[in-house]
């Protein structure tokens, strides 16, 4: 997997352990429901976090002044209001109807989004080797839905638009991971024409714009690099001008063809690192190349550059770069089990102090220094997450816009939203990765994404009113009984559609796991913001949200509501052992409170998301942690994001984690604990600590036999993940 393509794959730690830990958790003070984990700059566990340290909250302060975000730029002959552009990016929204495809793409101009690049939802009709499956009618529709919410849209050509012009990849050497010398001097031509008449061909059906991708491992990028082309006629290496010619014969091709006001965006990479062999990166192409490169593009009649990361393994990295920091406490991950060094690696040049926010800032500035025309950057563009920084980063002159898609995708509003100062009220990317190629618990592909549940659900099966809820049936009161995501989901969307909701929480305050999830898996995820961002819509939908309030079925009897949204959460199982000697035995809700009594030695018993995001947690505290799963090494990490699971689950290993499969406890004894597992024998272990992390049992029992309308949502019905969690709440809702 690690090898393939976007539209391949789209279709088939904190600064330190301290920083992770809430306050006090591991001198002897539990954390109450509504604790906040602190964010601290510098640790005294430096066993594995000592690398990359980062700014987790400083970045994010100052003023909301954001005059340089919401000032117009100019992309070619097109004049862009805002510097926030939707990048281009699959959405599977192919597959379903048009009416679909139409909103998708419409919902981003109808947020404010001024400049729409789209992608992959084309791939049917114009990319090689697939089969029809969307009409010119239907490409001009979602056109028109853009143009018609005031926005433009433009369209990215890669090496897919050799299809234009009737080459047979099938039978020829030119597919996207191609050195340039595997083209001969007619194929080279044949390939150029391809982007060439690919441009005409959405310029006649009504694009504004064209993006050429030279990065990654496209064909456009093999010309740039010194790695992949060794060539010895005009397009070789031996000149910038060379290295910049095959993709500048095509810029020029379309100025010739589309007329020279057609704006040419090219999207490139800025800066290359070796991810499979770290520091082996002599032939990576630096920023100083770049910068000859670049000035070469513009030459040729590029009237906008698309910055992107360049790594060779991992292609995801190469747009959601956010993947080097989800290790919490470990940031710098590279998959293989190593890791980068920010201050070194990348020429030492990246901005990566803050999560990966502003992430290639400081490269642009370089090359913006070489150029006239916009350069843009993508990775973690979040606007809302940090005004102030991002402000500052184009009023500084780092660059000119941000090329957006999973904050985007997550929150359509956002840009109207940011416009009118609502940022409590954009909904925020939890950087999870669900929505790119993930499988289910069944094993199914899918690509939801964990906070939109409507996001490949909308106009299908799950959802077929599409978007926005529909109004209403009669005026009817709803109990919500549970402050979770899923709680919150269900009273948010049923109190959209009108209904009168009573949202009912036992604790102090709403969150549910999402307060200790965020102390565990750190801020990366963003889970303290999600958490705010569901409590916030209570408010603005009209939800009565009532507090330490424990609900059982009496209560429920004498409300007298006309239906219930169970979302109360999963039950943990009981304990198998207990404690002996020195070795304590805790569940993961007793975990806060015994932190000061564990050792060095923890075995954690379990082999979902919980218990991988606990042993992460513990390893970055410097703890040696064994793994005991009850099921096979396939299903570690159930529940994350397959594309998390390629990060966490090596570094893992590499930092001493030992996962025991199929396996379980056979004894606890004093400092150690025995495993009955598929060796064949007793293995016995030191062991200071086991904590239970089996997976939670369903809990519906309080409205078991009620005769009023009930459904239980989230991890009460079926224990799995904050996205399925979400997902259930606000189909639940809908149904009603």
């Amino acid at each position: 997997m690690a090898n393939i393509s976007r539209r391949t794959f789209i279709k088939g730690a904190l600064a330190s352990a301290g920083a992770v830990a809430a306050s006090g958790l591991f001198n002897g003070t539990a954390f109450a429901e509504d604790a906040k984990a602190p964010i601290e700059e510098i640790s005294a566990h430096q066993a594995i976090a000592g690398l990359n340290p980062q700014d987790y909250t400083e970045f994010r302060k100052g003023d909301t002044d954001m005059a340089a975000i919401f000032s117009p730029w100019k992309f070619g002959g097109l004049t862009i209001d805002h510097r926030m552009v939707k990048s281009a990016a699959g959405s599977d929204t192919q597959n379903g109807s048009q009416d679909e495809a139409v909103s998708y793409y419409a919902n981003f101009a109808k947020g404010g989004v001024k400049l729409v690049w789209t992608e992959d939802f084309l791939k049917g009709k114009y990319f090689e080797g697939r089969p029809v499956t969307i009409s010119d009618e239907q490409i001009k529709a979602v056109i028109a839905g853009v143009h018609d919410a005031g926005g433009y849209i433009g369209y990215q050509l890669s090496c897919m638009g050799m299809a234009f012009s009737g080459f047979d990849p099938k039978t020829a050497p030119m597919y996207s991971s191609a050195n340039a010398e595997h083209l001969n001097d007619e194929e080279v031509k044949m390939v150029q024409d391809a982007f060439i008449n690919g441009a005409k061909v959405m310029q006649d059906l009504g694009f504004d714009a064209v993006e050429i991708n030279a990065a990654g491992n496209n064909i456009g990028q093999a010309f740039f690099s010194r790695q992949r082309n060794h060539r010895e006629d005009k397009y070789g290496p031996q000149s910038f001008e060379n290295r910049a010619r095959f993709v500048g014969e095509i810029i020029a091709g379309i100025k010739e063809k589309c007329g020279k006001d057609f704006p040419v965006q090219v999207l490139f990479n800025c800066i290359e690192e070796n991810d499979i062999d770290i520091g082996k990166s002599d032939l990576s192409t630096t920023v100083e190349e770049n910068v000859k490169i670049c000035k070469a593009l513009e030459d040729f009649g590029a009237d906008a550059l698309h910055a992107r990361l360049g790594v060779f393994r991992m292609h995801v990295c190469q747009f959601a770069s956010d993947l080097y920091f989800t290790g919490n406490g470990i940031v710098g991950t590279t998959a293989n089990g190593t890791r980068f060094d920010f201050s070194r690696h990348f020429e030492g040049k990246l901005d990566a102090s803050h999560d990966a926010y502003g992430l290639l800032a400081n490269v642009a500035a370089e090359i913006k220094k070489a150029v006239t025309i916009p350069v843009g950057i993508v990775t973690c563009n979040h606007i809302a997450h940090a005004p102030k920084f991002f402000n500052d980063t184009i009023a500084d002159g780092k660059c000119d816009f941000f090329l957006m898609n999973r904050p985007l995708t997550v929150d359509t509003e956002y840009v109207n939203k940011l416009k009118a100062g609502k940022l409590d009220e954009i909904a925020p990317c939890s950087r999870c990765m669900h929505c790119h190629f993930d499988y289910n618990e069944e094993g199914k592909t899918y690509e939801h994404c964990r906070v939109n549940a409507c996001t490949q659900r909308a106009y299908r099966e799950a959802m077929p009113e599409g978007y926005t809820p529909l109004p209403a049936d009669g005026n009817k009161k709803i109990m919500v009984v549970g402050g979770g995501p899923a709680g919150m989901e269900a009273a948010r969307i049923a109190a959209e559609r009108g209904y009168d909701v009573t949202l009912y929480e036992k604790e102090s305050t709403l969150g549910g796991l999402l307060t200790f999830a965020s102390i565990i898996k750190g801020p990366h995820e963003n889970l303290d913001d999600l958490k705010k961002y569901l409590a916030r819509q209570q408010e603005v939908k009209g939800v009565k949200v009532v507090t330490k309030t424990a609900v059982d079925a009496e209560f429920i009897k004498k409300e007298a509501p006309d239906a219930v949204i169970l979302a109360v959460g999963g039950m943990r199982p009981e304990l198998e052992y207990q404690s002996v000697g020195s070795t304590i035995v805790v569940g993961m809700d007793d975990f806060a409170k015994n932190a000061n009594k564990m050792g060095s030695n923890i075995t954690i018993l379990g082999g979902n998301a919980q218990a991988v995001d606990m042993a992460q947690y513990l390893i970055a505290q410097g703890k040696h942690v064994t793994m005991v799963s009850p099921e096979a090494t396939e299903k570690l990490d159930k529940g994350q994001s397959s594309w998390v699971k390629q990060f966490t689950i090596p570094m893992l290993y590499a930092n001493g984690m030992r996962l025991w499969p199929n396996a379980s406890l056979k004894e606890v004894k004093d400092g150690s604990v025995v495993i009955d597992g598929e060796t064949g024998c007793d293995i016995e272990i030191p062991c200071d600590a086991v904590i239970d992390a089996r997976d939670m049992l369903p809990n519906t029992s309080i409205i078991e036999g009620l005769d009023i309308p009930c459904v239980a949502v989230g991890d009460c019905n079926k224990p799995f993940n904050i996205a399925e969690a979400i997902a259930a709440g606000n189909l639940a809702a809908r149904a009603i």
